[in-house]
């Protein structure tokens, strides 16, 4: 239980430094579908 608390707490503890050193370039929303994700000169060129 321990190992268990001990992993979790430096699991946390990385993934803060690495937010907090990326900052506001994470982009973490997911897969994009729809008209997000379509370059201008894209549509309808099949």
């Amino acid at each position: 239980m321990v190992k268990l608390v001990v992993g979790f707490v430096i699991f946390a503890a990385i993934s803060l430094f690495v937010i907090m050193k990326a900052g506001d370039k994470v982009d973490m929303s997911g897969e994009k579908h729809g008209t997000e994700t379509v370059s201008p000169g894209a549509s309808g060129t099949h």
